[in-house]
Parts: structure tokens; sequence; C-alpha cells
């Protein structure tokens, strides 16, 4: 994943409810083998009809190419296709600013790296108001925990480990990896705490490499005394 910092860029809003992942990359986009091309897919059926939605963001030379998005509230809900982000992505968009976004949705944006920030309601109708003037920059300082307007600097929470994700663009992945000594510290701690789950194999050339026993042999192990 790419590293998110400090970021500046030009803001384009969205404003619209419930903005679904249908809306964001139709369907027809989802068929192919790799993630090639979906930047062409984004809210394709608004920006491939410029002149029935003039008043589109992205189909104004001013906001066509942004770098973040403000949006209305639930923005991303409706089906899990990860295509969405993927997109976005491509697109060039780096974060999302909202009052609330889709969950699967958000799950798929930590996992890839597109920064989600959430915001109060009056702080989103700030960012809609400048975004939809002209063509407005902001700066969003991950390590602060800022959005820098020109007029104003509005701050934002994020949870610790996300945010250290995305500080260092690190995937789930990548998290795991970082902690296999940890895991395989557990491991070795819980087997010799619970013999039974372990079947016993003295010939073993690596005794710790066990073989977990299946659960109704654990429970013939250690079950309770009948009465």
């Amino acid at each position: 994943m790419q590293p998110f910092t400090v970021e500046t860029g030009v803001i384009a809003s969205i404003p619209t409810p419930n903005i679904d992942t249908d809306v964001i990359m139709p369907k027809q986009f989802l068929k192919g083998i790799d993630r090639k091309g979906l930047a062409r897919g984004i809210f394709y059926d608004l920006r491939s009809s410029p002149e029935t939605y003039p008043d589109f963001a992205l189909n104004r030379p001013a906001t066509a190419s942004p770098k973040f998005l403000v949006t209305g509230p639930n923005f991303g809900c409706g089906s899990s296709r990860e295509h969405a982000v993927w997109g976005l992505m491509q697109f060039g968009i780096r974060a999302i600013i909202g009052t609330t976004f889709g969950g699967i949705f958000a799950d798929n944006a930590d996992n890839n790296g597109l920064l989600l920030i959430v915001c109060t309601p009056d702080d989103v109708d700030r960012l809609h108001e400048v975004a939809s003037q002209s063509a407005c920059e902001i700066t969003i300082d991950l390590e602060c925990q800022t959005i820098a307007l020109a007029d104003r600097v509005i701050p934002f929470e994020i949870g610790a480990e996300r945010k250290a994700a995305m500080l260092a663009g690190e995937d789930a992945i990548g998290r795991t990896e970082a902690i296999l000594n940890d895991l395989d510290a557990f491991e070795t701690r819980y087997f010799a705490e619970r013999p039974w789950l372990v079947e016993h194999n003295p010939s073993a050339e690596n005794p710790s490499v066990r073989k977990p026993i299946s659960i109704s042999a654990a429970s013939k192990v250690h079950s309770r005394p009948q009465d």
C-alpha cells in the first residue's frame, strides 16, 4: 500500500446521500481478471453523460481530477464489490471525507489504503461549501489528524492501529507478517498448556510441529466423568 502522510490537492463535492457501490463502480466493470482499467468505471453513468449531469463534480473542469472527495452520508453502501475502492484509488482519490460510510466499503478502504475520514456534519457542510465554489485545495495531515482549509483547520479522529497502518503503508498481510514470531510463541504456549489437543508423535524430527486432534477426540480425552 502507498503510505499516507501529508497530501495536498483539489477536493470535489458529491453531497448526494446513500451513493452505493453500483453507482461508484457499475457492474459491467467487474468482469476483468485483474484490477487494470478500473478508473474508467468510476461513476461511469454520471461521467459518460456530462450533458445530462453538468453539475456532477467530476464533470466540471475545476474538479474533474480531484485528490479528495467530500461525500453525503452513507457513501459506499450496497454490495461489497472491492472494485469500487480499487477504481477510486486508480482514479487518483487518496481520501474521502464524510459523516458516515457503508460498513463493507469502509473495511475495503482500510484494507487497500484509501483513507476515510469521519467529520461532524457542520465540518462536512463547510467542506461541501468550499468544494462546490471553485477548485479548492486542502491539505490532509494524517500524523496531526487535521484537514487544513484556507480559513480554518478541521481536526478528525482515527483509530491508532488504522492510523499506524496508513502512515506505514502496511496492509493486513504485512501487519500479520510483522507479528509472526509472536504468533509462533503463542501457538507453542497454547498447545503446551493443552496437550490433549495434540497427537503425541515421539518420532517426529521437529517436536514443535503438532497435529491438532479433532474436537470429538479432544472431548473424549478431556471429558467430565459420568454420574
